[in-house]
C-alpha cells in the first residue's frame, strides 16, 4: 500500500506542479485583457461566451492589420479550460504533497475554497438563467422572458379564454436545419430550410437587386434576408431569422414562411384553425403569479436623477397557500421558488416595472467559498501568531 502511494504522489508532482499554478494564472490575467479589450466590440454578453464560457478561443490583437488583412490572431486557452486545470493542479497538490495535519487545517480550508469557488463559477455558467419580467401598474403574470434566447410559437385559440402554444426554442431550430421537425399537438411539420442566428431585413423595394427570403408565402415575400455576425451587446438584440416549410400528410406542402423577431406574427388558417406564428423572446413560465401593485420612482430634489426606485407586489401562490404582498427595491430582491427578483428599471412614465429574474441553483457556492477562505485565512494567520508570541516569550 506504502508503494502503490508512493507512485500515485510521484506520478501526480507534475500535475501538482507550482509552475503549472503560475502559467495559469498569466494565461489568466491575459484573457481577462483580450476579454476586455474585446468587450467594446462584441459586449459583455459575447465577451463572457467568447473568452470565460469557453474551453479555446481566438483572439484578434487590435492594431495588427494590413489593409482588409488582418493577420493578428492569438489562440488562448478559454475560462473553462483554465478553471479545469487549477482544479485539478489543486487537487494533485493535496493527494502528491500535503497530509491531513492539524497545523495545516487553515491551508486546507483555503483550498478548498477556492475549489468550491472554481466549480461553482462552472455550473453558474451551465445553469444560471436570466430573464426580464415588465409589469405594469394593475398586472399579472407569471412568466419571465429570456434576454437573449428566442422561440417559435404557434399558438391555437381554444376557446375565449384559453390558447394551445407548442414553443419551439432556438437551439432545437438551429440543430435541426435542413431536417424535419413533428410535434403531437400540430397537424403539419416544419421542414427548417435555413435558420440565422441573427439576420439583416430589408425591404425588396429598397434593394431590388438582392436575392429574395425563400419565402412563398406570408410577409417573408416582399423582404430580404441576409445572415450577420450575432451582437453580444446589452442594447442590441439579435434578430433570429428562420426559412420553414410548413408540410402536411394529406394536402402537401403548405408553402415557406420567413419567421423572424423583427418581423410582425403571421397567421394561417388550417383543418379549420387559425395558427397565429412568431419568433419571440423565449418564455420561463414560473407555478406562481406576480401583480404589480404599485411602483415608486423618487427623485433627487430639483433633478431628475434616480434616488431611488420600488415596486410594491403581490405574491399568488394558491398550491402553496402564498398571498401576500412583498416590496422589492434596489438592494432588496425578492427570493422565492428558486428564484431572484431584483429590481432592474422602469418605463412608460414609471408606470412599468422592470424586474430581472435570476435562476442559478449553485448561487450559495460563492458564499461558501469565501466563508470557508476566510475562516483558513484566520486560523492559519492566528496559528502563526500563536507560534510567534511564544517564541518571543522564550529568554
Amino acid at each position: 500500500m506504502n508503494k502503490l502511494s508512493v507512485i500515485l504522489r510521484g506520478s501526480l508532482r507534475p500535475l501538482a506542479s507550482l509552475r503549472l499554478t503560475v502559467l495559469c494564472l498569466l494565461v489568466g490575467m491575459l484573457l481577462i485583457f483580450a476579454g476586455t479589450l474585446d468587450q467594446v466590440h462584441i459586449g459583455i454578453h459575447g465577451a463572457q461566451e467568447k473568452y470565460f464560457r469557453s474551453f479555446t478561443t481566438l483572439w484578434k490583437i487590435p492594431g495588427l492589420a494590413f489593409g482588409n488583412f488582418h493577420f493578428g490572431y492569438l489562440p488562448l486557452p478559454g475560462g473553462y479550460l483554465i478553471g479545469s486545470i487549477l482544479l485539478i493542479n489543486l487537487l494533485a497538490a493535496h493527494i502528491a504533497r500535503f497530509r491531513l495535519l492539524w497545523r495545516q487545517i487553515g491551508i486546507l480550508l483555503i483550498h478548498i475554497g477556492i475549489m468550491l469557488l472554481l466549480i461553482g463559477e462552472l455550473l453558474t455558467g451551465l445553469l444560471a438563467e436570466e430573464s426580464v419580467m415588465n409589469l405594469d401598474e394593475g398586472e399579472r403574470s407569471s412568466y419571465s422572458e429570456s434576454n437573449r434566447k428566442t422561440e417559435l410559437v404557434f399558438i391555437r385559440e381554444i376557446d375565449g379564454n384559453k390558447e394551445q402554444v407548442v414553443a419551439i426554442p432556438e437551439k432545437m431550430l438551429e440543430n435541426s436545419e435542413g431536417e424535419t421537425l413533428h410535434h403531437p399537438l400540430l397537424p403539419f411539420s416544419l421542414h427548417i430550410e435555413k435558420f440565422m442566428a441573427n439576420a439583416e431585413l430589408k425591404l425588396r423595394t429598397e434593394n431590388a437587386s438582392a436575392l429574395p427570403s425563400g419565402a412563398t408565402t406570408g410577409i417573408g415575400v416582399q423582404v430580404t434576408a441576409s445572415r450577420k455576425a450575432r451582437s453580444g451587446k446589452p442594447d442590441e438584440q439579435d434578430s433570429t431569422t428562420a426559412l420553414v416549410e410548413l408540410r402536411a400528410e394529406d394536402d402537401g406542402k403548405l408553402g415557406k414562411w420567413l419567421f423572424s423577431k423583427n418581423l410582425r406574427v403571421q397567421s394561417f388558417k388550417y383543418g379549420g384553425n387559425t395558427f397565429f406564428m412568431s419568433v419571440r423572446r423565449q418564455r420561463s413560465y414560473k407555478p406562481f403569479t406576480l401583480e404589480l401593485v404599485d411602483f415608486t420612482h423618487d427623485r433627487y430634489a430639483g433633478t431628475n436623477i434616480p434616488k431611488n426606485f420600488s415596486s410594491k407586489l403581490r405574491l399568488i401562490h394558491p398550491a402553496a397557500g402564498v398571498n401576500r404582498e412583498v416590496l422589492v427595491f434596489m438592494n432588496n430582491p425578492l427570493r422565492y421558488g428558486g428564484y431572484t427578483f431584483y429590481q432592474q428599471g422602469f418605463d412608460n412614465n414609471d408606470t412599468t416595472s422592470i424586474l430581472q429574474v435570476v435562476r442559478n441553483p449553485a448561487w450559495i457556492m460563492p458564499y461558501a467559498s469565501c466563508t470557508m477562505v476566510g475562516v483558513g485565512l484566520i486560523i492559519q494567520f492566528g496559528m502563526h501568531l500563536v507560534r510567534f508570541s511564544r517564541r518571543r516569550r522564550k529568554p
